[in-house]
């Protein structure tokens, strides 16, 4: 959990720093079916003929809630900052997932695991900025931030809380998928980005030149996210096979930690201090999980 929490953190910088529109989900889809193609066809070639309509099924709609994720991902990097778009999306999507895996899978939580989710929440909610958060959303304009900057902020909420819900529900899909249809993540998650090309396709459709001389300024990236970002969520799905999902998507929140602290030094986000005093909260919280 924590590599694949690191490599997490690495791709959502680099898609950050890009500043790429929804073209660059097809990009990045399409850069990861030639890759992993060769491994995955081999690793599948006696397994994928034995699926029936519903894995099928599942795979496209979980395809379709990993386009929308991502798209309203990109969408909250363009308009506000990592700092406040990721903690928002990677911590209310798995709050949302541990309720719906209670209901759903009849998960038990003790008040250990309780306690770790509260812990993992107040970690989110200092890592987006914590008290100094409130004050710039709430106070006048001229007190604590510009327009502009509110502007920024509840952009960064809005796309932020609209991407967790993306999140909550991929999650308890593709958490019902592994574990009861028993689908290989590898093959799972491959497919998912097979069946997201389509999907994504007509951002592209009609806008050739300009979209080749957008992603000649952005391989790099596309290459890197569209590389490395399966492999974190393969060690996500392996987790979610053998324990609950109440457990491991909080526990994907250490990822948290990596981005706001890492990319607030790198993309020079403020609001540090906060940072830190969540990073105790949610490493206290993972830690509950682990014992509940």
């Amino acid at each position: 959990m924590l590599i694949g929490a690191l490599i997490h953190a690495s791709w959502n910088i680099v898609a950050k720093k890009a500043g790429g529109d929804g073209r660059f989900a097809f990009y990045t889809a399409a850069i990861q079916a030639a890759f992993w193609s060769p491994f995955c066809l081999w690793f599948g070639w006696q397994v994928v003929p034995s699926w029936g309509w519903l894995h099928w099924a599942l795979l496209a709609a979980s395809a379709a809630l990993h386009s929308l994720y991502f798209q309203a991902l990109l969408a909250g990097y363009r308009k506000s900052d990592l700092t406040i778009v990721y903690p928002m999306a990677r911590g209310s999507g798995p709050m949302l997932s541990s309720v719906v895996a209670v209901v759903v899978f009849g998960e038990q939580i003790s008040a250990i695991g309780a306690a770790g989710i509260v812990g993992v929440g107040l970690g989110v909610f200092f890592i987006a900025g914590g008290p100094a958060l409130v004050r710039r959303l709430i106070a006048p304009a001229s007190d604590q931030a510009t327009p502009e900057e509110r502007m920024r902020l509840h952009a960064g909420l809005f796309w932020g809380l609209l991407t967790g819900a993306f999140i909550a529900s991929y999650t308890v899909l593709d958490a019902y998928t592994v574990k009861v249809l028993a689908i290989s993540p590898i093959l799972f998650d491959y497919w998912c980005n097979v069946l997201r090309l389509p999907l994504t396709v007509g951002l592209v459709w009609g806008r050739w030149a300009d979209s080749w001389a957008q992603c000649k300024t952005q391989w790099k990236h596309v290459a890197i996210v569209g590389i490395v970002s399966p492999i974190s969520y393969v060690c996500v799905l392996y987790a979610m096979k053998l324990a609950p999902v109440s457990h491991v998507a909080p526990a994907r929140e250490v990822s948290m930690l990596f981005a706001a602290l890492i990319g607030g030094h790198l993309l020079g986000e403020s609001d540090r201090g906060a940072r830190i005093v969540g990073a105790a909260f949610m490493a206290l919280g993972v830690m509950a999980l682990a014992l509940g």
